[in-house]
């Protein structure tokens, strides 16, 4: 049997820089930083007081005021996104077999403000932890959710493998189009782990850019002052569709996806192989499966989280897949919206995605001091034109698990 082909036909997207798709592409476009003081992590005393936070998010139109008291904010921020991508690809009003949609939507870390919450309501007794604790935490329940609104009876899955979360969701998603199992997906991740406890941990191995006095200018993946990742809370979320089913029923198609691949370091629990080895067979594997060579791709949305090591494997990774000299385009919007872990993938896709339609490559900001040893085409700064036929978005996670998935224009 040949393998179908997938195409993704909704976007939804809640950000640091906009809380739909298309708010954030505007701010990405134009180069504008979702960073700021967070006052939570000021008043409790955490040394790093910085983050990507979600602005005027009103969940109202999402939720009911019940379901937003039991929903932890990761639960919510990916429902919003999912209900976006749904209503926007057009098949939720009985266009599509239900039997045939599955959901397949992860978190990398899941509810734990709800635990923070949750664990300082029991130090007072064990009557004051309610119920609905676990249901309103727990990783599978975006998927869970999204199913039960909207009778989709496919395959209900959650994925948590760290930062690289949605894009296995995405990727594997997509299999179970291409081996027939489903005709349709929503796919994704979500995060909100902006709360005194992660980002204490993340300071405490010093994976976190401490800029306090200058939040916009912190995130600075290539740049020689780079001193670690931003965190950010957020939500993407994809619709793919088997694409003879996309187009007889007259769907917008983004683009298609040709190419997912994977791979282990196998070497660190935190740090990367420096020599790019693990990245690269990531990478190597999905231009495999797409059955496409290197030189095609004109664009990478790179996992560029701004940490000093992780920036320059990624730099090798690329150099030693696509040639010392490739001009291939690479640019970090972590630079903007900073790092959503389990949701960077879906939303950084979502980018990409929207890069492709509008022939515009997204820029990294804050590149002001290049480290010499980072020495590629980072689209420093500022956005600039460009035709993109073949696009790839990677993310890269703690345990040493990668992903990259690869699209095409359409």
């Amino acid at each position: 049997m040949s393998r179908r082909r997938v195409v993704v036909t909704g976007v939804g997207a809640v950000s640091p820089v906009g809380n739909t798709a298309q708010e954030m592409w505007q701010a990405v476009s134009n180069g504008v930083s979702g960073v700021e003081k967070v006052d939570r992590l000021l008043d409790d005393g955490v040394s790093v007081y910085i983050g990507a936070t979600i602005k005027s998010f009103d969940p109202s139109p999402y939720l009911s005021a019940k379901d937003c008291r039991r929903f932890d904010r990761f639960i919510q921020y990916g429902i919003a996104a999912g209900i976006q991508a749904i209503e926007a690809s057009g098949f939720a009003a009985g266009k599509v077999d239900s039997e045939r949609v599955g959901v397949v939507v992860g978190s990398g870390i899941g509810g734990i403000e709800s635990l923070e919450t949750t664990c300082g309501k029991f130090a007072m007794g064990q009557k004051r932890v309610s119920p609905l604790f676990i249901p309103s935490t727990i990783i599978n329940m975006i998927s869970g959710n999204l199913s039960i609104r909207y009778n989709f009876r496919g395959a209900n899955l959650a994925f948590a493998t760290a930062c690289t979360t949605s894009t296995h969701a995405i990727g594997m998603a997509a299999r179970l189009i291409q081996w027939n199992e489903l005709d349709a997906a929503v796919a994704g991740g979500a995060e909100a782990a902006l709360v005194p406890t992660a980002v204490s941990s993340f300071a405490a191995m010093k994976a976190l850019s401490s800029r306090n006095h200058d939040p916009t200018a912190a995130s600075r993946p290539w740049d020689r002052e780079r001193d670690g990742f931003v965190l950010g809370d957020g939500a993407g979320v994809i619709v793919l569709e088997e694409y003879e089913q996309a187009k007889a029923r007259g769907a917008e198609i983004y683009a298609e996806i040709v190419g997912f691949g994977m791979s282990a370091d196998a070497h660190h629990v935190t740090s990367p192989i420096q020599d790019g080895s693990g990245f690269c067979s990531s990478m190597q594997n999905a231009l495999k499966d797409a059955e496409i060579a290197p030189d095609r791709v004109d664009y990478i949305n790179a996992h560029g989280t701004s940490t000093p090591l992780g920036d320059l494997a990624e730099t090798a990774a690329i150099k030693r897949l696509f040639g010392e000299k490739t001009r291939v385009a690479v640019s970090s919007t972590k630079s903007m919206i900073g790092h959503l872990l389990g949701a960077a993938g879906a939303v950084e896709a979502i980018v990409t995605l929207q890069a492709m339609q509008e022939g515009l490559l997204p820029p990294t900001i804050n590149l002001q001091n290049r480290d010499e040893n980072c020495d590629l085409d980072y689209v420093a700064n500022e956005a600039r034109e460009g035709k993109i036929d073949i696009a790839m978005s990677n993310s890269f996670g703690f345990g040493g698990t990668n992903g990259t998935l690869l699209f095409r224009a359409i």
